[in-house]
C-alpha cells in the first residue's frame, strides 16, 4: 500500500469517527504503524484545536493584564515566525486552572479558527506543509478525520461567507501539498442530510446541538442567506455538502466514497478492504 496519508471527510453524523477508527484498526491488524488523529485532537501534526494566535505585541500586552501567569503561559508559547501561539485548553488540562475563566475566555478570541479567513488559511497551510515534510520521514500511516475539508468550508462558507472558489483553492491547496504523500482521501456520503444531522442530534448532548445550530445559522452563509434554527442549519448543510462534491471532484490525488446510509459496519468494512487494496 503507497499512501502514508488517509484523510476521512463527511457531513456530522455520517459515521466519519467510526470509520476512520475501523481504517487504522484494519492496517494495524496488518502489521502497520498507524497513527489516528480524530477530531478535537490537542496533539494534532497538521492541524490546531483550541490554539490562539498573537502577535508579539498582542501577547505582550496578555502577559502584563495577566502579570501573576506570565512567565507560566510565556513558558508554554510556541513561536512561529511572527506568530506567537498559545495552546490554551492543553495548558488548563495540564495546570487544571479552572477557575481562570476569564483568562481562557480572553484567549479563545484569538482561536485560529476565530481569526479571518486569510489569517487562518495561512497558519493553518503553513501547519500542514509541516506535517507534509514530516511525515515523509516518520514510519507512520496517519489516518486524519475530517480537518482537511471539513475545517477550510467551516471557517471559509459557514463562518465567513467567503466566495465559493477561496475554499475551494484553499482545500486543493491543502491536496498540492499532500501529494510527495500519497494519500487517499475518504469521503463518507449520506445522501439523506436530514437523517443524518437528526441521528447526530439525537445522540450527542443538546449544548452540542444548540451550539451547533447557532454556529450555522448566526453567522456567514446562514445568516446572509436568512436561515434559522434546525431547517436552516440542514440548508447550510446541504449547501456545505454541494461545494465538498464539487472539491472530490477536482481533487488529483487517490479518492473514494462509502455510502454509509445504512450504517453497516461490516459493509464498510469490505469497501475499506477493496480501497485499501486499490492503492
Amino acid at each position: 500500500m503507497n499512501t502514508k496519508l488517509i484523510m476521512v471527510e463527511g457531513l456530522p453524523g455520517s459515521g466519519k469517527s467510526t470509520i476512520s477508527q475501523l481504517i487504522a484498526d484494519m492496517l494495524r491488524e496488518q502489521g502497520m504503524n498507524v497513527q489516528l488523529f480524530q477530531e478535537g485532537h490537542l496533539e494534532h501534526p497538521a492541524d490546531y484545536e483550541s490554539v490562539a494566535c498573537y502577535t508579539e505585541k498582542e501577547l505582550d500586552q496578555l502577559l502584563s493584564t495577566y502579570e501573576e501567569y506570565a512567565e507560566l503561559l510565556k513558558s508554554r508559547v510556541i513561536q512561529n515566525g511572527n506568530d506567537f501561539l498559545v495552546p490554551y485548553q492543553k495548558i488548563k488540562n495540564e495546570l487544571g486552572l479552572d477557575e481562570l475563566n476569564q483568562l481562557w475566555d480572553e484567549i479563545s478570541q484569538k482561536d485560529i479558527y476565530e481569526l479571518p479567513f486569510e489569517q487562518n488559511r495561512r497558519i493553518i497551510t503553513d501547519k500542514w506543509d509541516r506535517f507534509q515534510r514530516e511525515a515523509l520521514i516518520s514510519d507512520s500511516i496517519f489516518v486524519f478525520e475530517c480537518c482537511f475539508m471539513q475545517n477550510p468550508l467551516t471557517v471559509g462558507t459557514v463562518k465567513y461567507n467567503v466566495q465559493k472558489q477561496e475554499v475551494i483553492d484553499y482545500v486543493m491547496q491543502l491536496g498540492e501539498l499532500m501529494k510527495p504523500l500519497h494519500p487517499l482521501f475518504v469521503y463518507i456520503d449520506q445522501p439523506d442530510i436530514r437523517s443524518v444531522f437528526g441521528k447526530a442530534v439525537r445522540e450527542r448532548p443538546k449544548t452540542w446541538s444548540d451550539g451547533f445550530i447557532d454556529y450555522y445559522t448566526r453567522q456567514g452563509l446562514g445568516k446572509a442567506k436568512g436561515y434559522h434554527g434546525l431547517d436552516g442549519t440542514i440548508q447550510v448543510l446541504e449547501e456545505r455538502k454541494n461545494i465538498e462534491l464539487e472539491i472530490f471532484d477536482l481533487l488529483d490525488i487517490s479518492k473514494a466514497k462509502i455510502d454509509n446510509s445504512e450504517y453497516n459496519i461490516k459493509t464498510c468494512k469490505e469497501e475499506i478492504t477493496k480501497i485499501l487494496k486499490s492503492i
